[in-house]
């Protein structure tokens, strides 16, 4: 593939959001709060002018190209982190032996899963809200690594081992995923 003279995504930043880039960091501000990512390892050129960040790269092969683009989506996700935040839905399912679920110290306790005796524990990453309703686990956040990472922890700490899915189907499951805090 041939390189190209420049790679360039614009990415516009939403009504009450800034950001600074220095150091390698880029920071943005928004009404929900405040998310700093050190970008500095990735080896293009970000531009802050204006109500845009500006991510490019001269003269970039297939790998500079897709960093380019991964780099503007990390500002795309940033900036709605600000202004709307995350959302995960999980629901918890059980056949026989009815799951409670408790959160408390930076921690969620699967209780009773599958009969078990010990709880399951599943980690809560950054600073991310996780509401137990009824048969619903709510995940909300600012930064959408924290909160996709910390439903994918709840998700896998009910994964049962040496056992047919198709028959033992209990656990957490994510159902939604969705822009907001409501």
């Amino acid at each position: 593939m041939p390189r190209l003279p420049v790679e360039e995504r614009v990415v516009e930043l939403p009504e009450g959001v800034t950001a600074s880039y220095e150091g390698g960091v880029l920071t943005v501000k928004g009404p929900l709060g405040e998310l700093k990512k050190n970008l500095a390892h990735t080896g293009v050129e970000i531009r802050v002018e204006g109500g845009r960040v500006i991510v490019r790269k001269e003269w970039a092969g297939r790998r500079e190209r897709s960093m380019v683009g991964t780099v503007a989506a990390h500002v795309k996700n940033m900036a709605t982190g600000v202004t709307e935040g995350f959302t995960y839905k999980l629901k918890i399912v059980s056949s026989h032996f009815p799951i409670t679920v408790k959160v408390s110290d930076g921690k969620v306790y699967i209780e009773n899963f599958i009969g078990e005796r010990k709880p399951r524990v599943a980690k809560i990453v950054g600073n991310v809200q996780v509401k137990v309703e009824g048969e619903d686990v709510i995940v909300q956040g600012i930064n959408l690594e924290e909160v996709s990472q910390t439903a994918a922890n709840i998700q896998q700490a009910t994964k049962i081992e040496k056992k047919d899915p198709r028959v033992f189907l209990d656990g957490i499951y994510v159902y939604e995923k969705a822009k907001g805090m409501s």
